[in-house]
């Protein structure tokens, strides 16, 4: 079994090379069968994104529509791998998670998972929005971006992430590979023992109070905001 790891990355050159070597290190801590790749996807960054992940031996390709879906379709387009991981930029995994996640690729019951999250740092809310975060993955079955897997060929059935969405574009394709694993009978795992660890830049640089007002916009407008890329700005700001 081969991983494909792909990241997509706009302007991530500061916290990127962390992740990359975070991954390495990881990766390194499991058995020597375990073959993996990465490719990381410049989104048509304005720094050195692409000049770092080459440095560190990633493999990189480009997107030049600023859109994470669109980003990482891309990546996965280049993939190799009998499964793919969608890593986010901000977000590095232990060995423990790695190793986990390379028994999930041989149980033949399991399509497509995700990973409970840990922030870097300490911040007034994020043990809330955490806790709540998780409880909803486990029932709905859903997967955030930061840390996706899933069989490759389940992934290309799905049609990947939509183009239509520029935020909760996971949770979508969650539903759908949700769908292929109960026609074929697999399932969706929650690897919680050694949970991602992910920046808590989104909740320094937006009130936990903004993030709330965004979530009841999308319960309002039945996700209509979901569609314009003006209106989920916790993504698409530019703040790194």
């Amino acid at each position: 079994m081969k991983l494909s790891v792909v990241i997509p990355a706009w302007n991530e050159e500061k916290l990127l090379p962390a992740t990359l070597a975070g991954l390495a290190e990881a990766c390194a801590g499991c058995p020597a069968d375990f073959v993996w790749e990465v490719i990381v996807c410049d989104n048509n960054s304005s720094d050195r994104t692409a000049a770092v992940a080459r440095e560190a031996g990633a493999r990189v390709v480009f997107e030049p529509v600023n859109q994470i879906s669109r980003a990482r379709n891309a990546g996965a387009a280049a993939a190799s791998g009998d499964w793919i991981l969608f890593l986010d930029a901000d977000s590095v995994p232990s060995a423990g998670l790695m190793n986990d996640l390379r028994r999930v690729m041989a149980d033949d019951r399991i399509l497509y998972g995700g990973s409970a999250l840990v922030m870097d740092e300490p911040l007034k809310g994020a043990e809330f929005f955490i806790r709540n975060w998780h409880r909803l993955a486990r029932w709905r079955q859903w997967a955030a971006g930061s840390f996706l897997f899933v069989r490759r060929w389940a992934f290309e059935e799905s049609g990947g992430f939509s183009h239509e969405l520029y935020a909760a574009e996971e949770l979508e394709l969650s539903q759908r590979l949700r769908a292929i694993g109960k026609r074929e009978g697999l399932g969706f795992v929650f690897l919680e023992a050694h949970p991602l660890i992910t920046s808590a830049r989104k909740l320094k640089f937006r009130s936990p109070a903004s993030h709330l007002w965004f979530v009841l916009k999308t319960v309002l407008s039945g996700g209509r905001n979901l569609r314009r890329r003006e209106k989920c700005g916790i993504w698409y700001d530019g703040r790194r």
